[in-house]
């Protein structure tokens, strides 16, 4: 603005005392300002003269300037400027330094760098840095004044406070509970190996004793196993001693939940001295120092499968192995010794209980099957309602259940005409079962019409015309 208001100055001279300050009278003439050398008028703070011309051109330019001066914070990346006329020349176009729409960018407003966010986008509150990123050890300085040489060779290392008996109970019994589904010792002793026993090591044999005394015989065998493996390399001897003598100590509060359990705490004994984990003089110790009768009951309970056992008698399988682990042929031939130990005594509740120790609910169709097979190669009445009658308890005690049931009958249903080469009377003694199950509630309507029928021949004399047909029901 000063080089233009210095460019028209130049064009148009004023001379040095028309360019003075001072007054030489103050008359006032019809709101202009009289002075006494030469008529002089003021435009935008210039002492300029009275001539028409050069007034309008003042005037044209002090209003080109306000109207710069107007758009300058709006247009100041244009620009504009003025001509020797008067005329605003238009600069290039350029980009706002600040535009509204940009206030709140975070980006370099300087047109540096790539656009990329700051710091590779590590930077923010609460940020660390971005991910994946390593950072090397931290090198001492040893010019540092908190630097101390004796911390230079110290190794930390993570403390495992030793469990007390509060929370030994709540930390072990899930990790034997889940031993008790997936059956891998190994998993169990790494677990054990990453707790801080401590005094309470000798305390994990009899509390896996006791939660298997209220669970089934196969995680009873599970938990023989488990102390065998656990023996050498978690647990002492000296654990095992203690443990064994703790569980004959609380007998009377463990037959309040299980009345059998001195017989049991007396096979556990035995396994251990067969396997090796206690010693073979661990139940002389005891002689003549037994004062309660739970006590002596387990002790003699362990010598004579002690005794039984150097006659041939197998103490390392006296549980029996689980329903899932033993062979489908072991498990029939436990089913037909059920079914022919059933129809000598007659006690239906001793077989229910036979075949629940089983564990197999996934196999009783098998069980359905052979008892239907043994109705049809009996000869007599006694097989056929005693087998009724013993479906009927079992399907009401939903020990087999429905879909079981129906198993069953369909794999004898597919089976029959093998069946009655040996017998021929097979499809006739079917039939008849199948009614009386229906009627007892055994089977539904939709299994019982699902019975296969034997074709018979037809004769002449029902006009078969000499032809012999075979049909079916």
């Amino acid at each position: 603005m000063a080089t233009d208001c210095e460019a028209w100055l130049s064009a148009n001279p004023v001379e040095a005392d028309d360019l003075s300050d001072s007054f030489v009278s103050g008359d006032e003439d019809n709101g202009g300002l009289v002075i006494s050398n030469k008529n002089m008028n003021e435009i935008n703070g210039n002492w300029l003269s009275s001539s028409s011309n050069s007034i309008s051109e003042a005037r044209l330019k002090a209003k080109a300037k306000r109207r710069l001066r107007k758009n300058s914070s709006r247009d100041s990346g244009r620009g504009d400027s003025l001509s020797d006329n008067g005329d605003v020349v238009r600069g290039t176009t350029a980009a706002p330094t600040s535009p509204k729409s940009k206030l709140l960018d975070r980006k370099s407003r300087l047109g540096k760098g790539r656009g990329l966010p700051k710091k590779g986008g590590a930077g923010g509150k609460g940020v660390w840095g971005r991910s994946g990123e390593v950072y090397e050890p931290v090198v001492v300085d040893e010019k540092d004044p908190n630097y101390d040489e004796a911390q230079e060779n110290c190794v930390y290392e993570t403390v495992v406070p030793p469990l007390d008996e509060r929370h030994f109970e709540k930390t072990v019994t899930p990790i034997v509970q889940e031993y008790f589904e997936h059956g891998d010792t190994n998993e169990v002793a790494e677990q054990l190996a990453e707790l801080n026993l401590g005094s309470m090591r000798s305390a994990v044999p009899s509390l896996a004793v006791s939660l298997a005394l209220e669970a089934k015989a196969s995680h009873r065998e599970l938990t023989s196993r488990l102390l065998a493996d656990l023996y050498g390399s978690v647990l002492s001897h000296s654990d095992m001693e203690k443990s064994f003598d703790k569980l004959l100590q609380e007998l009377p509060d463990l037959v309040l939940d299980t009345p059998g359990a001195p017989q049991l705490v007396g096979q556990f004994i035995a396994r251990a001295v067969s396997d090796q984990i206690l010693s073979k003089s661990y139940i002389d110790g005891y002689k003549g120092k037994v004062d309660c009768e739970y006590v002596r009951v387990t002790l003699d309970r362990a010598a004579v499968l002690l005794k039984m056992s150097m006659g041939g008698l197998r103490i390392d399988n006296q549980w029996g192995a689980g329903g899932g682990q033993r062979p489908v042929i072991q498990l029939i031939k436990e089913m037909n010794l059920l079914l022919k130990e059933y129809i000598l005594s007659g006690d239906s509740k001793e077989a229910e209980r036979c075949l629940r120790d089983l564990e197999v609910p996934h196999f009783h169709h098998e069980f359905v099957y052979e008892a239907v097979v043994m109705v049809l190669e009996s000869k007599g009445e006694k097989t056929f309602k005693m087998v009724l009658q013993l479906l009927k308890c079992l399907s009401l005690s939903s020990i087999i259940t429905v879909d079981q049931m129906r198993r069953g009958y369909k794999r004898i249903y597919m089976d029959i005409a093998e069946i009655n080469i040996d017998v021929p009377r097979a499809y006739f003694i079917l039939e008849q079962f199948v009614d009386k199950s229906f009627n007892m509630g055994i089977i539904d309507m939709k299994l019982r019409d699902l019975c296969p029928c034997r074709g018979r021949k037809r004769f002449v004399s029902e006009g078969d015309g000499s032809v012999v047909k075979l049909e079916s029901c």
